[in-house]
């Protein structure tokens, strides 16, 4: 059974009603508990269960560090065009928006490659606008087979593709995806796409289709703003449970962006403030303890610093959200403003300051077998 099966049969309001009538003596009841399932979630990030954030991130961290060490991977991301044929009413890059649209050359690709590998980083993930003809499946291709040898890991953020064309560029090299559905909300979806995007259902099985073209990392997410917070992370801890049974040999990666500010200044449905984006974090780590919890630049370094060792184990690190924005076109249109900009060494720095250990490099392709 698909996961779109499984979404159809899922009554979110019912999630509603217990996240917004669960009382502390239901939260304490969980908090008692020595092992926690995605149906406790709802609970754990009730308005109530604020109260208890303390509680939850000793909780978190202990769990963090026995399934991960005491250590935060970096990883960089490298946007490669903002040409899109999506008119998504928040995002920057909307077809509807009228600014220069840039796609890089392959050279180009691989000169902003070099900057972020001189860095040390050796997590690279590529990233789009959603248009094919633009940066069609062959494009990737050629810039991951002339990456793979210098990156151990090159991960994608583009457009949804069939699993054929996802085994291609499996085999070219690509070892991860993130695709996130932006809203688990099937109406408020529908409500903010235009394009291609708006096939809610075949972009919910997108990692289906990566893991069965190989891809050893699946990357899942909401787009905090565009609904509910805490009912859209209740079904990604949902859907994430879904991929970590049926597809055990890919590491699922759950990401939650805030709303920034972009091109086209689309108004937020909700602000999600710090303590309410910590109490997801440690929640989520509760709930599923192997997962990957990644914080984008998008977040303020105060917010970030204060996480690393809470339940993040993934940070991106001296981002450019603008299609060479490195090295060769630094003026070109951003996707969105980003809160972090301090340079992966100072990064790196922040990390080792906590007694943690930034990982630079975590897997070689040495490990794999043909």
């Amino acid at each position: 059974m698909s996961f779109s099966e499984i979404y159809k049969k899922i009554d979110q309001n019912k999630i509603k009603k217990i996240i917004y009538s669960a009382t502390e003596n239901d939260v304490e009841r969980i908090l008692k508990k020595s092992r926690w399932s995605v149906d406790d979630f709802p609970y754990l990030v009730s308005p109530v269960a604020e109260k208890f954030i303390e509680q939850m991130a000793k909780i978190s961290r202990k769990i963090t560090f026995l399934r991960f060490g005491k250590t935060i991977k970096l990883y960089a991301p490298l946007y490669v065009s903002n040409s899109c044929v999506n008119a998504c009413k928040y995002c920057g890059f909307n077809v509807n928006n009228k600014f220069p649209r840039i796609t890089l050359s392959i050279d180009e690709v691989l000169k902003e490659a070099d900057e972020i590998f001189s860095h040390g980083i050796g997590h690279i993930l590529l990233v789009s606008g959603e248009d094919k003809k633009a940066v069609p499946v062959e494009y990737f291709e050629e810039i991951v087979k002339r990456l793979r040898e210098k990156f151990y890991a090159v991960s994608i953020e583009v457009y949804p593709m069939e699993t054929e064309e996802y085994e291609r560029l499996s085999k070219a090299g690509v070892t991860g995806i993130a695709v996130y559905q932006e809203t688990y909300n099937l109406e408020r979806y529908r409500e903010l796409h235009k394009g291609p995007k708006a096939d809610f259902f075949y972009r919910l099985e997108t990692p289906e289709r990566a893991a069965k073209a190989g891809f050893r990392e699946l990357g899942l997410g909401t787009l905090f703003g565009l609904s509910d917070f805490r009912v859209d992370l209740s079904m990604v801890a949902i859907h994430a449970r879904y991929l970590m049974k049926h597809y055990w040999k890919s590491q699922v990666a759950i990401s939650f962006p805030r709303l920034r500010d972009a091109e086209g200044h689309f108004k937020p449905y909700e602000i999600v403030n710090d303590k309410q984006l910590a109490q997801v974090i440690f929640a989520l780590r509760m709930v599923l303890n192997d997962v990957d919890i990644v914080l984008s630049t998008r977040e303020n370094p105060e917010f970030r610093d204060g996480m690393v060792g809470l339940g993040v184990t993934r940070i991106s690190a001296g981002s450019k959200t603008n299609p060479g924005g490195y090295s060769v076109h630094t003026d070109a249109l951003k996707q969105f403003e980003i809160a972090d900009e301090r340079s992966p060494e100072e990064i790196a720095r922040m990390i080792e300051e906590k007694g943690l250990e930034p990982v630079w490099k975590d897997f070689d392709k040495s490990f794999l077998f043909d």
